[in-house]
């Protein structure tokens, strides 16, 4: 039979020569009329190799650009039982896998520990340029080899590289025959259409994704396991309590909207539901709001209907009471460390006015938002007003209270800003207030995403004011 080669070309696997007759028996290719070649996805590199293997076929392997990596630690990890838990898992199921931890769990050391063991060349992709440099910052400590960095200005290719999600997307054809193995951090961001590229188009044939946890609104982790790895290995917060994350309370709060934002409210919530029963619109279906656009954008009513959608929201998530009620949780907590989380920039910029407190948003320029988080770490400021910022991927271990303003209905949203407070103090509890407008349709929000493990617990407190 005659030898036929390998080789990676642009985000995939293609065959030399180009009618061999390898590619009708190996696994994931198919015939390109373009190019009148086999191609197959570069995801597929590690199935082809072991079929090959295995069948001892004639192929010669010229895709992959790298060689194992003579990697040790500069200093020993003493791993937690839950770190060693998880690396012995992802390793049973052949290095590949998706590990779902508690923020503050963590993570980055069990990433150290997978390099260290696969001593493969490595590529770290993270969602922001904060994380960027905190991988960074933590792998230069524990390896001797430079760390790369692409992202942010950043463009060096080291042999363990992070980068950011936004670049590995647009570098990955080129460079995705260049590393062993991937690292996804905060993992849930993976599945989406301009990030699945980044591990679809590289051949590293160990993967592992970390996330606190890895459901997605549109359903498509099952994506993330296709094309990562299964989930391997969970660890619960409340299992983690005292040892490795601090022990906590999840104080729910109703306020009530005051009589005019409730008559507002009433009539807006009116028109709202008047066009959604007469559009036919079921938001229990997968494409829900997608329709109400849709219909909003056509039908008449639809802008009235759009209008009072957003008038009834801004009510519930801003109210006045919601305002007053923060000021009494700060009084209760002086001196402690705050973060108070909003769903938008605009009740953000209207507590920070309204009481004097730095709002940290994604509008705040870089060195600002350094400056601000360095003060809230050494304790000049001991509260922080945010949007959707410090959801993830910023490392604020002195934070103890956590004040939910607002937010969506995303399960994992709230488990990150519950993760936000938990990182472990000797001595340490610490408190979620969830402060929510009474009557409204936030109360079902609410409802909706709290139905996690993290939030399942008897030291739940709910309070009705007014």
């Amino acid at each position: 039979m005659t030898t036929t080669t390998l080789k990676f070309e642009m985000g995939t696997l293609v065959l030399d020569p180009a009618q061999s007759s390898l590619g009708e028996v190996l696994p994931g290719f198919q015939f390109d009329m373009r190019t009148k070649s086999w191609r197959a996805p570069a995801y597929y590199y590690r199935e082809i190799i072991l079929e090959a293997l295995k069948a001892k076929l004639p192929l010669v392997d010229k895709a992959r650009e790298y060689q194992a990596l003579p990697i040790e630690l500069k200093e020993s990890i003493k791993a937690r039982d839950h770190q060693d838990k998880a690396l012995g898992a992802w390793s049973g199921q052949n290095s590949r896998g998706v590990v779902c931890l508690p923020t503050g769990a963590g993570k980055t050391i069990l990433a150290v520990m997978a390099i260290a063991k696969t001593k493969r060349p490595t590529l770290v992709v993270v969602p922001t340029i904060d994380l960027l440099l905190q991988w960074q910052t933590v792998l230069q400590r524990y390896f001797e080899t430079p760390i790369g960095l692409l992202g942010g200005g950043w463009k060096l290719m080291e042999d363990i590289t992070v980068a950011t999600y936004d670049t590995a997307s647009l570098m990955v054809e080129m460079m995705g025959n260049r590393f062993g193995l991937l690292i996804f951090d905060e993992c849930h961001h993976l599945p989406a259409n301009q990030y699945q590229l980044v591990a679809k188009a590289s051949i590293a044939p160990f993967r592992l994704g970390l996330s606190a946890t890895v459901e997605r609104a549109d359903g498509k982790e099952e994506l993330l396991y296709q094309i990562v790895g299964d989930l391997c290995y969970e660890g619960q917060i409340r299992e983690m309590m005292a040892n490795v994350l601090s022990p906590y309370d999840v104080v729910n709060i109703e306020v009530p909207l005051t009589d005019d934002e409730k008559a507002r409210y009433q009539t807006a919530r009116s028109i709202y539901t008047k066009f959604i029963r007469s559009a036919g619109v079921d938001f229990s279906s997968p494409d829900g709001w997608k329709n109400f656009m849709r219909k909003a954008a056509v039908m008449p009513g639809g802008k009235a209907a759009m209008e009072a959608y957003r008038e009834q929201k801004s009510l519930a998530q801003s109210g006045e009471g919601k305002i007053l009620e923060l000021w009494r949780i700060l009084q209760a907590h002086p001196g402690e460390r705050v973060i108070v989380f909003t769903n938008d920039n605009a009740t953000a910029y209207h507590i920070g006015k309204q009481y004097v407190l730095p709002v940290l948003t994604h509008l705040t320029r870089p060195k600002e938002r350094k400056k601000m988080l360095e003060c809230f770490r050494n304790g000049s400021i001991d509260v922080l007003v945010t949007s959707k910022v410090l959801n993830e991927g910023v490392d604020v271990p002195e934070a103890s209270i956590g004040v939910v303003i607002s937010g969506s209905g995303a399960v994992r949203e709230h488990v990150q800003r519950l993760g936000r407070i938990l990182r472990h103090q000797e001595g340490k509890r610490a408190v979620l207030y969830e402060v929510v407008s009474k009557d409204t349709s936030e109360i079902h929000i609410n409802n909706r995403r709290r139905n996690h493990h993290a939030y399942q617990r008897p030291s739940q407190v709910h309070r009705t004011d007014g």
